[in-house]
């Protein structure tokens, strides 16, 4: 095992801090640290508005630039893409924040994966479909490959870089490079945005 991931947590209620600082020590893998020094934020909110997606960007945009994983009591419809337009790498409920499955969304983002369950997937099914900015009006079955095609559901599918390789017989390279193609031909975040973006237009 390397050297534990340095993890800052972030939260107004100082008890909710309390319970996630808590929650991550019990992981051998991380260690609690200052902001100033973490290679992934976690930030936990009651809801998502806009001062919580503004306190995701500033998050970004510090010198050292850590992943966030953000953690909401609540979220309503839309919330899922908001954050992850405004730059999140996991996001988990807080009722379903246990130790392993914070812990994996915090590993997964220090190694610039992107988690997200699978019910907020699902939920993002429900809303209204929304033209991608930059692909003309939306996706159509031309615009992704059978390959790109193939990625995108694993990582639906909650698999990391890694597994995804290992299933279609690729290098990690590769699969960063097919989603690094996507997300940039689309003006995505991430690659849960992708996903999103791919569910609601029915090519997943």
């Amino acid at each position: 095992m390397g050297a534990p991931v340095p993890v800052s947590v972030v939260a107004l209620d100082p008890v909710l801090e309390a319970g996630i600082r808590a929650t991550l020590l019990v992981r051998p893998e991380l260690t609690v640290c200052e902001p100033a020094d973490a290679r992934v934020a976690v930030l936990t909110v009651d809801r998502l508005g806009p001062a919580e997606l503004d306190m995701v960007r500033t998050t970004r945009t510090q010198p050292h630039r850590p992943a966030v994983v953000l953690v909401a009591g609540a979220l309503a419809s839309g919330d899922v893409l908001h954050a992850l337009a405004a730059g999140a790498r996991g996001l988990l409920l807080r009722r379903e924040a246990d130790a392993s499955r914070l812990a994996h969304a915090v590993l997964a983002a220090a190694r610039d994966d992107c988690t997200l369950p699978p019910g907020l997937l699902e939920e993002l099914l429900d809303q209204p479909e929304a033209p991608v900015r930059g692909s003309g009006g939306g996706w159509s079955e031309s615009m992704l490959s059978e390959r790109e095609r193939s990625v995108l559901r694993l990582v639906a599918d909650g698999h990391e870089t890694a597994e995804i390789a290992q299933r279609l017989a690729y290098s990690p390279r590769t699969v960063t490079t097919v989603v690094h193609d996507i997300t940039q031909r689309f003006r995505l975040r991430n690659r849960a945005h992708a996903v999103a973006y791919a569910l609601r237009a029915g090519l997943l």
